[in-house]
């Protein structure tokens, strides 16, 4: 069972910014306003056109944080009292390679004073054969905001996360009318962020595996959820080029690297 993030955030920041089996990272900054750091995964520089876009959006961010926090130390130093500061931290992961598509994990933590520290996790989805992000449409017949795709989708995924919160002691009545999972709704940005699971099949995905921060579908106490849908539940909605992409199985232990 995975520990709640709302713990994990917690850990981190009373402790350095980079755990130490994860990679150094490619910028990083401690000063009196903010302990900032952008990580980028060294399998992906196999992907430069890839890698390049992950850095400079990194930077992009690193650089507004750092902003953010010398702004609030000049008109808020009381914030900063007793050694506190703000705290930055993104993280880009490889998760899969699936022919030429790779599945990116991305994770954003930060603190500025609140109540807590937050984290959001996404995913990526690029086509290294095309050299451009994309996302799951074209691997399904038809996939129309509300159509009969992305509501069985939709169905699916709220399904997996039930069975999760129960896995986790929380109970859920009825998937589709929980307060929280209704949250997940049939549009392609409202499904949670997607990655490819790898297969015991060489070059295909076994199923989808479904990434949810903290808030997103239960209280921040709950922290983020992970959830897999195999490919055979949804195997009847394929396009040509999602058939030829998904089979096998999911390997044994590979819910350890979500």
């Amino acid at each position: 069972m995975r520990a709640p993030v709302a713990l994990l955030a917690l850990l981190t920041l009373a402790s350095p910014a980079i755990a130490a089996d994860e990679p150094k990272p490619v910028m990083t900054m401690d000063d009196k306003t903010i302990e900032a750091s952008v990580v980028i995964d060294p399998d992906l520089k196999a992907y430069p056109p890839l890698y390049d876009r992950l850095f400079a959006a990194g930077k992009r961010e690193y650089d507004k944080a750092r902003a953010d926090a010398a702004a609030e130390f000049k008109s808020t130093p009381d914030l900063f009292s007793d050694g506190r500061k703000f705290f930055y931290k993104r993280t880009d992961r490889l998760r899969s390679v699936v022919g030429p598509y790779v599945s990116v994990v991305r994770s954003d933590d930060t603190y500025e004073g609140g109540a807590h520290p937050n984290h959001v996790v996404d995913t990526l989805l690029w086509n290294a054969q095309a050299q451009r992000f994309m996302n799951i449409k074209p691997f399904f017949k038809e996939m129309a905001d509300n159509g009969p795709t992305l509501t069985r989708l939709a169905q699916l995924i709220r399904a997996a996360l039930a069975a999760e919160k129960k896995a986790r002691d929380v109970e859920v009545a009825d998937p589709d009318t929980d307060q929280w999972l209704t949250n997940v709704k049939p549009k392609i940005t409202d499904i949670g962020g997607i990655a490819l699971a790898p297969s015991t099949e060489a070059g295909k995905s076994a199923g989808l595996i479904v990434y949810f921060s903290p808030y997103a579908v239960g209280p921040y106490v709950e922290g983020e959820y992970v959830v897999y849908v195999p490919y055979a539940a949804f195997a009847a909605t394929l396009s040509p080029q999602g058939t030829a992409l998904f089979g096998g199985a999911r390997p044994q232990g590979d819910d350890k690297n979500d």
